[in-house]
């Protein structure tokens, strides 16, 4: 199995309902089926769902629901300011539909430690749940709460307008303070493309432009400073835009005399950067193989 593989195994959470992509309910259940039954399926990850937009979901998703194709879909689902509600459907639904489409992990926001506290408090120990922080100060007392809760964390990395994408600095910050902690995180937005560059933000034909982190960029930069990759190295990797800079091998990555093998990616994956959310599944595994990062094999699993 290629590093690449190891890497990005179950890494692409599938978050079609939302921007820049914003498809309907239907087309991102339909998608979603496909990708689980073709070549791919190795890469991809949960389902992520409003919590607001279960009983849609329910209502597009009979044919999963009624006679599940390959086993339970996992769906990880966004709560909103109303936990204590919120939790109560899910754990009906999970009731009602847990062997063809469970719910096993929670995505919430939380701005302070004792918004964090109250709202995780709340949530039964057998769901996973990822706290979205902000990052422009210092993150360390909510990554603390995290750590102490047995949670995990969420960095948002981008968005839909150049404003949304945070500091290259405060992220490494974030990525340093949670593997300090023994935090595991999630990243979402602004994650489509491997490299870091500019690229268009929407699929608008007047979409304005920006300057993206590539998730290859990111997924390295979390394995290279678990490994002690010094943190003025890191946020260069984080801000490296040349495929040339990068070595790929089956049982290994260089990068700038700096090496990692299978085992140290497998660590970072399970306790550094977990997952990215994207609104697309496909153009991130498109793009690795227009790079020849990604042949047509499937790995074994």
């Amino acid at each position: 199995m290629s590093a690449i593989h190891v890497l990005l195994r179950n890494s692409i959470d599938y978050a079609g309902l939302f921007p820049p992509a914003g498809l309907d309910m239907r087309a991102v259940v339909e998608n979603y089926a496909d990708y689980q039954a073709g070549p791919r399926a190795w890469a991809l990850g949960r389902l992520v769902l409003p919590v607001g937009r279960l009983s849609e979901f329910e209502a597009a998703a009979q044919p999963q629901l009624t006679a599940p194709a390959k086993g339970a879909w996992q769906l990880s689902v966004l709560l909103g300011d109303d936990v204590d509600r919120e939790l109560a459907l899910v754990a009906d639904f999970n009731r009602r539909h847990g062997s063809a489409a469970c719910i096993d992990s929670l995505e919430l926001k939380a701005a302070s430690v004792p918004a964090l506290s109250n709202a995780v408090g709340q949530i039964p120990p057998h769901l996973q749940a990822y706290i979205e922080i902000p990052i422009g100060g210092d993150p360390r007392g909510l990554i603390a709460a995290i750590a102490q809760s047995g949670r995990r964390a969420k960095v948002r990395t981008g968005g839909v307008t150049p404003e949304a994408f945070p500091a290259a600095a405060d992220l490494i910050q974030f990525i340093r303070t949670c593997i300090q902690a023994r935090v595991p995180f999630k990243a979402t937005a602004g994650l489509h493309h491997p490299l870091r560059a500019e690229y268009r933000l929407t699929y608008a034909p007047d979409s304005p432009r920006g300057v993206m982190f590539g998730f290859l960029n990111l997924f390295l930069t979390a394995a290279f400073l678990q490994a002690g990759l010094h943190q003025r190295d890191a946020q260069r990797l984080l801000e490296e835009t040349s495929l040339d800079a990068f070595q790929l091998e089956e049982e290994s990555v260089h990068w700038n005399g700096n090496h990692l093998g299978l085992g140290d990616l497998r660590r970072s994956q399970q306790d550094v950067l977990t997952s990215f959310g994207s609104c697309s599944f496909t153009e991130p595994l498109e793009d690795l193989q227009s790079l020849h990062l990604l042949d047509s094999s499937v790995p074994q699993r």
